[in-house]
């Protein structure tokens, strides 16, 4: 039996023959380009958001940073504006401080010295030396020396805690080794490193002492340096006239701070 009819009818040799045009198959005269841009570009399709988002973002960060160049140029440096007459001032405080630091180095390397030559007696009084100028600080310790006495008058009660606050942080930042206030009332209070001022204008209270105006402040330190840290130009001085205010400022060559703090009692360590 020939091969033609072992298997009854098949099918040609082209292979089975298909109802619709090939997948990839393209009509005369159409170019390839001009597909259906839902199923021809899918790719494009797909970047075409994310190229949207990114440009979005990029324009959001450059007005951000253009934004904040604007501010910062815009705030500038106060000193640029300030008059030659107030820079000599703040000039002449910082090379008052720069002088005592270097005094103060001076002063610990002679200190160093004397430890390493005569050892543990110069160590002893050395200890002794540095008591004391704790005692001072902390305001258990009466004290005496070199510095100014300001006079806050406030005739018309506008002058408040945070105005007395700032003038007693400047003191310090200034250099003042300790200082007292005093109410017109004659109540004196030792300032301390914990001290707190609070109340209303014209009438304060400081370490839950009430004081009325006008205020005294004595402070012990260098006198110019003091002086100039109070006058510099939107500082305590002006701050208080601001307010209603007066500050006068006078130097001496001798204060004394005789008010103390009471010492508390020790709650959960002793001395050994």
């Amino acid at each position: 039996m020939s091969d033609d009819t072992r298997g009854g009818e098949h099918e040609p040799r082209g292979g089975p023959e298909r109802d619709g045009p090939e997948p990839d198959a393209v009509e005369p005269g159409r170019d390839s380009d001009d597909r259906d841009s839902a199923g021809a570009k899918p790719g494009l399709k797909r970047t075409a958001p994310v190229f949207a988002v990114l440009a979005a973002l990029l324009v959001f960060l450059l007005g951000t940073a253009i934004a904040t160049q604007v501010r910062n140029t815009g705030t500038g440096d106060t000193l640029d504006s300030a008059r030659p007459a107030d820079l000599l001032v703040l000039l002449d405080n910082l090379n008052r401080r720069e002088a005592a630091l270097r005094q103060e180095i001076t002063a610990l390397e002679r200190t160093l010295s004397s430890l390493e030559r005569d050892g543990s007696d110069a160590a002893l009084a050395e200890a002794r030396e540095r008591l004391d100028d704790l005692s001072i600080q902390l305001g258990t310790a009466p004290a005496s020396g070199p510095g100014v006495v300001l006079t806050v008058n406030d005739p018309r009660g506008g002058v408040g805690a945070e105005v007395v606050l700032d003038m007693i942080q400047e003191l310090r930042a200034a250099g003042a080794d300790t200082m007292q206030i005093a109410g017109a009332g004659g109540e004196t209070v030792r300032i301390g490193v914990d001290s707190w001022v609070t109340g209303s204008p014209g009438a304060i209270t400081v370490d839950d002492t009430p004081l009325r105006a006008p205020y005294t402040v004595t402070a012990i330190g260098d006198g110019p340096t003091l002086a100039a840290a109070l006058n510099i130009p939107g500082g305590v001085v002006d701050a208080v006239a601001r307010a209603g205010g007066s500050l006068t400022v006078e130097q001496f060559p001798q204060v004394d701070v005789p008010a103390l703090r009471e010492i508390k009692p020790r709650q959960y360590s002793q001395p050994g």
